[in-house]
């Protein structure tokens, strides 16, 4: 809603003169005609004001003390009225003079954002992942170039935070950072959950992302992941160096269970199980990383490979409380799988997660295992995701065509 301009008087209320013969100073704020006026809880002698600059003419110290409390306070009414007209609040003068003698605390973006790292490094390798992480680091350095651009200041206010900054940051990632979709996606996500908390707290009133939801949309990419070749590469590649070694048996053993990082390096003898037919399963809870909305289980029944690498690493049921596999970092596994990819001629960008979407697809659905089951076996709460992580292969397309040509054309 368009606001009038706002006026802003100071003045002695000289009907009211005080025992020390000073009169006490009034505020009254005009917008559209209307306005509102409140005792400042200041005083002046009426021959020292200067009616038409709304201050005190005196150099002494007194007099320079209370002409500064004027200016502030001026400036500070200018500031709320900005906030209020990016808000596109509807500004009266009572509810800035409200605004202005409250006592509420300011909340900035890059300060809030700065206090949500934090207290994700403290929830970090139990709650929350090293990725996730860097991700909300990059989006806050962003932020800060943005901002400093945008504004001319170190920080602002969530009432400052507009759609067309939202839209200026989008350029910043898309041009000045190169960002792809996803990974500007992303970083819109990270700072949607800012806006989002704030919204909450009541520290900002409009959603600057409404109608902005193009900034979310993903670019569909397929996984990377092992073909039986390639997977054959790496069991049968013999390394010397004993890093290496351990490194291969934990990425094999997330190929054939398709466990996740954090997962895997979580399993213990609670998470193992024997049904009726004396047969091992893996059933445990997936570890909620980064805003997950619930937690699933993955029932996993292990395939001989797996169950031969628990074996080498004196796996047992009494150790319920102790990890299976002694795994690295996550950092330490993806670095050492760079070496291992070199090394087995494997020219894809192999990472803990390919072991994750091999299982999904070269393990089991080019196996004809059904995508409920898959489903299952990852701990996702829907086939839709599934699909996401474990794509055709045009192994299955061609078998699937195949049996169209001999049932069409025989």
């Amino acid at each position: 809603m368009k606001q009038g301009t706002m006026n802003i008087l100071f003045f002695p209320l000289k009907t009211k003169v005080l025992k020390n013969g000073e009169a006490p100073i009034l505020l009254r704020v005009t917008i559209d005609g209307q306005y509102d006026e409140v005792r400042i809880q200041r005083s002046v002698a009426l021959n020292s004001w200067n009616p038409s600059k709304g201050c005190c003419r005196g150099k002494d110290r007194i007099s320079l003390e209370l002409n500064s409390y004027i200016d502030n306070m001026r400036a500070r009414l200018l500031q709320i009225h900005k906030e209020l007209l990016l808000e596109e609040a509807f500004i009266s003068p009572k509810a800035l003079l409200i605004k202005l003698f409250s006592k509420e605390d300011k909340h900035t973006l890059l300060a809030a954002m700065e206090q949500h790292i934090e207290n994700c490094k403290r929830r970090l390798d139990i709650d929350f992942r090293l990725g996730s992480l860097k991700r909300y680091v990059n989006c806050f350095d962003a932020l800060k170039v943005a901002v400093d651009r945008f504004y001319a200041k170190e920080d602002i206010t969530f009432y400052e935070l507009t759609g067309e900054f939202i839209d200026e940051f989008e350029l910043y990632l898309r041009i000045d950072k190169k960002l792809s979709q996803n990974t500007l996606t992303k970083y819109m996500t990270c700072l949607k959950k800012m806006t989002n908390t704030a919204l909450r707290n009541d520290w900002m009133k409009k959603d600057p992302f409404v109608d902005k939801k193009n900034l979310f949309r993903k670019v569909e990419t397929s996984p990377t992941f092992l073909t039986l070749e390639e997977l054959k590469k790496i069991e049968e590649k013999e390394f010397t160096v004993q890093r290496l070694v351990h490194v291969k048996d934990f990425f094999l053993f997330c190929c054939y269970t398709g466990l996740a990082f954090i997962d895997a390096s979580t399993l213990s003898a609670e998470h193992l199980i024997r049904d009726n037919n004396n047969a091992l399963w893996i059933r445990k809870s997936r570890i909620k990383i980064a805003d997950a909305k619930e937690s699933c289980t993955c029932n996993v029944p292990l395939l001989p490979p797996a169950q031969a690498i628990l074996e080498k690493y004196n796996w047992s049921p009494e150790k319920e409380n102790t990890p299976c596999l002694p795994i690295p970092s996550n950092q330490k596994m993806n670095a050492y799988l760079k070496e291992i990819a070199t090394l087995c001629g494997i020219k894809k960008n192999l990472t803990v997660h390919v072991a994750r979407h091999t299982f999904a697809t070269t393990i089991t659905l080019a196996n004809h295992v059904s995508l409920q089951n898959v489903s299952k076996m990852l701990g996702h709460s829907s086939t839709k995701i599934t699909q996401h992580y474990a794509r055709v292969l045009d192994q299955n397309i061609m078998e699937d065509m195949q049996k169209v040509s001999r049932n069409l054309f025989r």
